[in-house]
């Protein structure tokens, strides 16, 4: 079995669990935050749906640049709707599925290197940066999502088991 594909179950496990949060996501609370310094809800949510897009970048690639210097970093529209979020995560589970599935050995094993402004912020081998940089960072901040829809009386979805209002058993 190849490293893309002992990856794939727990991929899916994840993305169905994260589809269910952004569900969620309360239209009208799009602008909310829990303190002045965090992202608000909506921006947040943006993140989590377009954090796979990483997938294609990282194998595609053997570095990103967040800041160019000779040109604008790249930043994706917000979403302003539930199903706008849902869509948009949709459709990079699906890419990004596609590129982890179509990966050899050899490809995870590639360094890629994230720089800011030309300077190389990490290089690591590629399947460390889909597991960390992708994977982990999605799971990190669903969880802050499920924190901020928590605050806002959303009733949570289970994640790894029940939660106070969902219970799979």
């Amino acid at each position: 079995m190849s490293i893309a594909q002992s990856m794939l179950p727990e991929f899916d496990q994840e993305m169905a669990t994260t589809r269910r949060v952004l569900e969620r996501v309360p239209e009208d609370r799009m602008d909310w935050r829990p303190h002045e310094k965090s992202y608000p809800l909506g921006a947040l949510a943006t993140h989590v749906a377009n954090l796979l897009s990483w997938t294609g970048i990282t194998l595609d690639g053997d570095g990103f640049d967040v800041n160019p210097k000779d040109g604008p970093n790249a930043q994706p529209p917000l979403c302003r709707t539930t199903e706008e979020l849902v869509t948009r995560f949709d459709e990079n589970v699906a890419a990004a599925r596609a590129a982890l599935a179509g990966a050899s050995d050899q490809k995870m094993f590639e360094n890629w290197s994230l720089r800011n402004g030309g300077e190389v912020a990490f290089t690591l081998p590629k399947v460390a940066v889909l597991r960390s940089f992708v994977m982990n960072h999605l799971i990190h901040h669903r969880a802050q999502l499920s924190v901020y829809l928590r605050l806002c009386d959303v009733p949570l979805p289970s994640i790894y088991g029940p939660t106070a209002d969902e219970s799979p058993f």
